[in-house]
C-alpha cells in the first residue's frame, strides 16, 4: 500500500473559468490504491478526442482557455492530474515518484478511457512522459500539439535556466505555488492563484511537485532518458502524424533552443506559433493556440 493524502474537496469549490465535472478512477490497473482525477468533456463519438497533460506544478485547470475552443468544435477533452497533483491522490514519499510510475500510471489511463484518434496536447512534463506514449500504442494516437516541453533523451545540454529551477526547488521543499505561478504569469487573478495552490494545503501534499525537476532525464543512464530515446527515433522513423507547435518565448527553462531541438526530432511538425509575451505555462494563452492549431490541421 502507497501511503498518501487526499486534498479535501472544499479546496476545490469556486474554480474560476472551469465548470467540469470531476471524475475518478479509485481501481486503475498497478495503482489499486490510489485515486486518479480527471475531466472528459463532449461527445464520447467525436471524431477527436484531445488529451491534455499538465506539468509541474499546475493540473488540468492549466487548460481552462483551451477546453472550451476544442469543445465548441464539437470534440472531446480528457484531461487528468498525474498523481501527486490537482485533486488526484498525493503519495507522501518523495522515492515513490519515478519517471517509470508516472508514465506507467498514464498507460493504465489510456486502457481505462480506451479513446482513439487523440490529439496530444502537452507542455513541460505532460511531453516529458507524454511524448513517449505514441510508440506504445501507436493506434491510438493521431496528431499532436507542443508546447514548451522537451524529450529526456540525456544527449543534449539542458538550459541553465533549467538547472537553476531545479536547484531552487530543492531548497524549497515546501515551496508556495501560488507564488511561483504569479512570478511566471504576473496577469494571474488572486482567485487564479488560489486555484492553483488548492491541491497543497501543506508540506505533506507536496512530494510530487518537488520531484518532478529531479526527474528530468539529464544524463544518458538516467531513468526514462532510454525510452526518450526510443521515442525520438520512432518519431523519426515511424510518426505518421501531424503536429503543431507553440512556444513561449519569454520561457527561460523550456524555450526556443529547447523547442528547436524538440522541433528537429517531429517530422511535419508546424513552424512555430511563437507567443512574444508567453512564458512556461504557455496554456494561460491557450484560446490563441487552440483555435490556431484547430486551423493547422483543419478540424
Amino acid at each position: 500500500m502507497i501511503e498518501m493524502v487526499r486534498t479535501p474537496d472544499e479546496r476545490f469549490n469556486n474554480l474560476i473559468d472551469f465548470p467540469y465535472s470531476p471524475h475518478y478512477i479509485e481501481n486503475l490497473r498497478g495503482f489499486e490504491n490510489l485515486r486518479l482525477h480527471y475531466i472528459d468533456e463532449g461527445p464520447k463519438k467525436a471524431e477527436c478526442t484531445f488529451l491534455c497533460l499538465h506539468g509541474q506544478p499546475t493540473w488540468s485547470y492549466l487548460y481552462r482557455k483551451m477546453i472550451p475552443i476544442f469543445l465548441e468544435a464539437g470534440y472531446r477533452v480528457i484531461a487528468p492530474d498525474f498523481f501527486g497533483f490537482g485533486r488526484s491522490d498525493k503519495p507522501i514519499k518523495d522515492e515513490v515518484y519515478t519517471f517509470e510510475f508516472h508514465r506507467n500510471s498514464l498507460i493504465s489511463f489510456l486502457n481505462y478511457i480506451d479513446s482513439s484518434n487523440i490529439i496530444l496536447v502537452c507542455q513541460d512534463w505532460g511531453g516529458l512522459l507524454g511524448l513517449t506514449l505514441p510508440m506504445e500504442m501507436p493506434n491510438r494516437f493521431s496528431r499532436l500539439i507542443l508546447m514548451n516541453t522537451a524529450l529526456g533523451t540525456g544527449d543534449y545540454e539542458i538550459s541553465q535556466g533549467f538547472k537553476s529551477f531545479r536547484d531552487w526547488v530543492n531548497r524549497t521543499p515546501d515551496m508556495d505555488v501560488g507564488k511561483l505561478m504569479i512570478r511566471a504569469i504576473p496577469n494571474l487573478t488572486k482567485e487564479e492563484v488560489k486555484v492553483y495552490d488548492a491541491p497543497f494545503p501543506d508540506v505533506t501534499f507536496k512530494a510530487g511537485i518537488r520531484r518532478f525537476p529531479n526527474l528530468v532525464p539529464t544524463e544518458l543512464n538516467a531513468p526514462g532518458a532510454d525510452i526518450s530515446r526510443k521515442a525520438r527515433d520512432w518519431f523519426k522513423n515511424e510518426w505518421s502524424g501531424d503536429a503543431f507547435m507553440a512556444i513561449g518565448m519569454q520561457d527561460p527553462v523550456l524555450g526556443p533552443p529547447i523547442m528547436k531541438i524538440l522541433r528537429s526530432f517531429i517530422p511535419r511538425c508546424s513552424k512555430p506559433l511563437r507567443l512574444k509575451e508567453a512564458g512556461h505555462f504557455v496554456q494561460e494563452w491557450g484560446n490563441i493556440v487552440a483555435k490556431k492549431a484547430l486551423e493547422y490541421f483543419k478540424l
